[in-house]
């Protein structure tokens, strides 16, 4: 009879640990959907966010929808391999146009708190104003004079974004 009642309890225990780890599983599986399907995680990297985000700090963005607007902040990864975390300036239709430090989307000049330094035109071969093409965004960091951004490569094509972050 003790014997019978040792076994019910260590059964009981082994019940209890597969229960435990058929739930750490869960976790997991759910952690791995939803950080491959659902939302993406980016470093920033460099000086070229600041003020709006500091060097290696790690962002989360939304892969859901490719529906973005100007204003966004997004996480975007080049032909190359390069990543970046870059501010959407201009959509596709939009016309752009850099002079004397300001830029102008749509023959409206931004008001760009966020932005910090003087706008250039950058080293890319655009001649402004420029409209940007179909399926096309362009994109600048918010520290102007230390960002790579399409004032260097270029606008970006949509597929290139990887998400909109999430906390801005």
């Amino acid at each position: 009879m003790a014997n019978k009642r040792m076994m019910s309890r260590y059964d009981g225990r082994k019940l209890g640990w597969f229960r435990f780890a058929k739930l750490i599983g869960i976790v997991v599986i759910a952690t791995l959907v939803v950080f491959n399907v659902i939302v993406g995680v980016s470093r920033v990297s460099g000086e070229s966010m600041n003020p709006t985000l500091e060097d290696n700090q790690v962002v989360f963005y939304l892969r859901l929808s490719d529906n973005y607007h100007n204003g966004d902040i997004v996480s975007i990864k080049m032909p190359n391999g390069d990543k970046y975390v870059k501010r959407i300036i201009a959509s596709p239709g939009d016309t752009i146009d850099i002079s004397d430090g300001a830029v102008t989307v749509n023959g409206q000049v931004l008001s760009e708190e966020y932005a910090q330094g003087i706008t250039d035109k950058g080293i890319y071969e655009i001649s402004y104003p420029y409209q940007v093409e179909q399926d096309m965004f362009f994109v600048l960091g918010d520290n102007r004079e230390s960002s790579v951004d399409s004032r260097t490569f270029g606008p970006v094509v949509r597929s290139s974004i990887k998400g909109s972050l999430l906390f801005q």
